[in-house]
This record gives C-alpha cells, sequence and structure tokens, in this order.
C-alpha cells in the first residue's frame, strides 16, 4: 500500500466509564445548550441501569482490534487510534499522542454512516479544534467517505433482519412489519443535509437483500431537544401504536441508524420501545446493530484502501459514493435545536 497515511483514526461519541463519570459525560454532551438540569438526571437513570458504563466503549475497542488485524493481513501496518468527542479518550489527547508517536497524515472513520452536522460536520469541526489545541506538529488527518450504501455495511445488516425474521411464526412471518430506526434530528437540521435521504437508502438496499418486496418504514427515536422544535417524526413509539391498531403482531425493528449496541440502543428500543410492544400485544424482534462482523471490519479496510492507493470503491443503489472531502458550508448546524 502507499503509506501517504500513516495512521488510522477512530472517532467516536465517547461515553462513561463509570457511575462519577456519567453526569460529567452527560454535560459534555449538552455543553452550550440550555438543557435542564432533571433532564440530564432522567438520562443519567438510563446508564445507571447498566452500572453507570456505556457499552459504547468495548464495543469501540472491539472494533478498532478488528479492523487493526483486518489491516495488517492486507499488509497495512497502519496504528489505529480511538477518539472520542464527549468523554475519554478525547480527541485532543489522541491527537496530542499520535504527534508524539510520530504520525504525519492520518485517515479518520467515522462511527456513523451518514451525513449530517451531529454525524460528520460537529466531528470535522471537533477534529480541527484538537489539532489546533495540540499546535504544532499536530498530524493531518482526512475522513473516509460516507458509507451508508457501502455492501460492507449493508450486507451484514440484511444478515441480521434474515435472522430476525426467521424468529417470528412462521404462520405470521408474511404480517410481520419492518420498521427501521434511527437518531432524530431537528427537522431545520435535515433540511441541509442528506441525512434521511441516506438512511431511506439504506433501509431499501437491506430490504432488497433480506426480505424482497416487504413494505417497510423508516422511524426515529432518541429525541432530545425541545418539544417546541420540530423532528423528525414519527418515532418509533408512535408508529408500535399505530402498526397495533392496524393489526399487525409482529415487528422487527432495526436500529439502521447506528453500528453499536450502545445506551440509545439498549435502553430506547430494548426497554422502553420493547414496553410499549408488550403493552399493545406485539411480538418485537430487534436487530443487533452491525458490530464487529467480518464484512463490516473489511469494509473499514476498503474504505483505507480507496484514499491510500486509489482502490475502485464499492456502493449499492443509485446514489454512489459521496466525495471527500466535504463540501464547503456542508451540513449547517441548527442553532436553535436545543441538544441532538
Amino acid at each position: 500500500m502507499d503509506m501517504e497515511f500513516d495512521a488510522l483514526l477512530i472517532v467516536g461519541f465517547g461515553g462513561p466509564q463509570g457511575p462519577d463519570d456519567v453526569i460529567p459525560f452527560l454535560q459534555n454532551t449538552v455543553r452550550g445548550r440550555a438543557v435542564p438540569e432533571e433532564r440530564l438526571l432522567e438520562v443519567a437513570q438510563h446508564y445507571a441501569r447498566y452500572g453507570g458504563v456505556s457499552p459504547i466503549n468495548a464495543q469501540l475497542r472491539a472494533l478498532a482490534e478488528a479492523v487493526s488485524d483486518r489491516l495488517k493481513a492486507d499488509g497495512a501496518d497502519l496504528p489505529v487510534y480511538l477518539g472520542n468527542r464527549n468523554w475519554h479518550p478525547y480527541l485532543a489527547d489522541t491527537v496530542s499522542q499520535m504527534r508524539e508517536h510520530g504520525v504525519n497524515h492520518a485517515l479518520a472513520f467515522f462511527t456513523s454512516p451518514y451525513s449530517s452536522y451531529s454525524s460528520c460536520r460537529q466531528y470535522l469541526d471537533d477534529i480541527e479544534r484538537a489539532r489546533n489545541q495540540v499546535g504544532t506538529g499536530a498530524p493531518q488527518i482526512s475522513r473516509l467517505r460516507h458509507y451508508f450504501n457501502h455492501p460492507g455495511f449493508i450486507e451484514p445488516m440484511a444478515d441480521q433482519v434474515r435472522s430476525a425474521l426467521g424468529r417470528i411464526d412462521v404462520a405470521r412471518r408474511e404480517s410481520a412489519a419492518l420498521v427501521f430506526t434511527a437518531h432524530s434530528i431537528p427537522t431545520a437540521m435535515a433540511s441541509g443535509c442528506d441525512y434521511q435521504r441516506q438512511l431511506e437508502e439504506s433501509c431499501r438496499l437491506i430490504t432488497e437483500l433480506a426480505w424482497p418486496g416487504a413494505d417497510w418504514n423508516l422511524v426515529w427515536q432518541s429525541r432530545s431537544g425541545s418539544p417546541r422544535i420540530p423532528w423528525l417524526e414519527p418515532q418509533i413509539d408512535d408508529e408500535l401504536r399505530r402498526l397495533a391498531v392496524a393489526g399487525v403482531r409482529d415487528v422487527i425493528v432495526v436500529p439502521v441508524g447506528f453500528i453499536s449496541d450502545h445506551i440509545e440502543v439498549l435502553f430506547d428500543l430494548d426497554v422502553e420501545a420493547a414496553q410499549v410492544a408488550a403493552e399493545l400485544g406485539l411480538t418485537m424482534v430487534r436487530c443487533p446493530t452491525v458490530g464487529t462482523a467480518a464484512g463490516f471490519v473489511q469494509m473499514v479496510q476498503e474504505l483505507v484502501r480507496e484514499r491510500s492507493d486509489g482502490a475502485a470503491p464499492r456502493w449499492l443503489g443509485s446514489l454512489g459514493p459521496r466525495p471527500v472531502p466535504c463540501a464547503a458550508g456542508c451540513c449547517p448546524a441548527d442553532t436553535a435545536s436545543g441538544p441532538g
């Protein structure tokens, strides 16, 4: 491989690593936004249910290790680093470590397949802030492209849907509902990016592979902003109620907006949505996220090769690979929206 790039940085959201971390972590996530303390205390209880430890930490470490092994097997002995927006290891600390290790130009893998302010532009700003904080000698960092339509993301998710479908009673399988979920964002933010369009393409591609001809719906979860601000709808709970009224008995829920089973998947779906489904008499089967599936790990290696030696990109569907770097001013923030 052309070693113009000499490291890979996995850029994550971060999460608390113990009970004492929870409130400081949540304060980081809403810094600069008028979020009442009672809301933070409410969300803190979600983490308390899991011992105050976010599973995202172990999940991203496992991904980093799997990607490192895959790169080595491909002949690219790139060191793999992990840096977070909201908790240790913070991006600035990781960038400083990279400088100390002599890294000159790293590639960055973002842990969201989609483009929006919250899932891409804000991370780009965070990286530049970290580089400025580190100062002279901070490595250059270039992100890998979005992968919402890459076979390495779509195919493992389709496998998960097939597996979930097999858990539905065969006599009721054809009448089951297929529901995809993603993190809601303010509609004003959504109007300035391709977040919803890319998600819809992912849903369509996964369905074509896993359950050709099936109807599907994309709904939203994890809203955290002011009720006065319009966000993408419907929410998952409202969709479950609609399906129950329509006579549906079985629902497959696919968290297509996420790559790991972190708190917003475990609590918002496995606890809250599952409780609503049970109250409605629905059988709800939740698909796992892509995690460290072999195809997904290989996808990261392929994305590295695209940038390092010009390997031909792979994608499914009609939208094609989104070019990098991003256009100036793309995915603007909706500063009036509150926390997202």
